[in-house]
């Protein structure tokens, strides 16, 4: 059961577009609107990939390069997220992924002064003149089952989250999380271990 139908419409959705062919989909997907794909510049097969059972309610957000690619895992609840891939996005079985998160595989502008200039003239809708996209750097971020992110935390690229762990509400992870562990902050730091039979609270 779920509430997309064969065509691919969402159950009373006000978004007039269907989810996207290149979406792949396990039993029991929960969908608000399919407005979260409303991002999607990959026409590649299986760009995103959603396990059993998965919920993404109205303010998730896929934003998926042309080369990019999101998997999720069975049961996994995303009430806000926003995925941006352009390489690689992983997300677990089990997963509770808050208001307003924002995970990115990519620095997507430049660090370089000069390459950020010339990347705000390649962007410009209107500017005849438009060079090229400067190479942007990607590297995958992968977050394993059961780990709960919370409201306004920022996962960045080549970021991994060990299974069971914590996020903060408002934390900047830039380096990876090792598993069964709490961390908090800007940069996000350990800031407690979990035991095995440990509760998230």
């Amino acid at each position: 059961m779920s509430n997309v139908n064969a065509d691919r419409r969402v159950e009373g959705d006000w978004w007039s577009e269907g989810i996207p062919p290149n979406v792949r989909y396990g039993a029991g997907f929960y969908c608000e609107t399919a407005q979260i794909f409303r991002f999607m510049r990959s026409r590649r097969d299986g760009a995103v990939s959603l396990g059993d059972y998965v919920s993404c309610y109205a303010g998730c957000s896929f934003a998926v390069g042309e080369n990019g690619r999101a998997t999720v895992g069975d049961f996994t609840l995303m009430n806000g997220a926003l995925v941006m891939a352009e390489e690689l996005i992983e997300i677990g079985s089990y997963c509770l992924i808050s208001w307003n998160v924002g995970i990115a595989d990519s620095d997507f502008h430049p660090i370089d002064p000069a390459q950020r200039r010339e990347d705000a003239l390649a962007l410009a809708p209107y500017y005849k003149g438009r060079p090229p996209r400067p190479p942007i750097r990607t590297a995958p971020v992968r977050i394993a089952d059961n780990v709960w992110i919370g409201m306004n935390a920022v996962i960045l690229k080549g970021v991994s989250i060990g299974e069971n762990s914590v996020v903060a509400a408002g934390s900047v992870v830039s380096k990876s999380v090792p598993a069964n562990t709490v961390v908090a902050g800007n940069p996000a730091v350990v800031v407690k271990q979990l035991l095995a039979t440990d509760g998230p609270g």
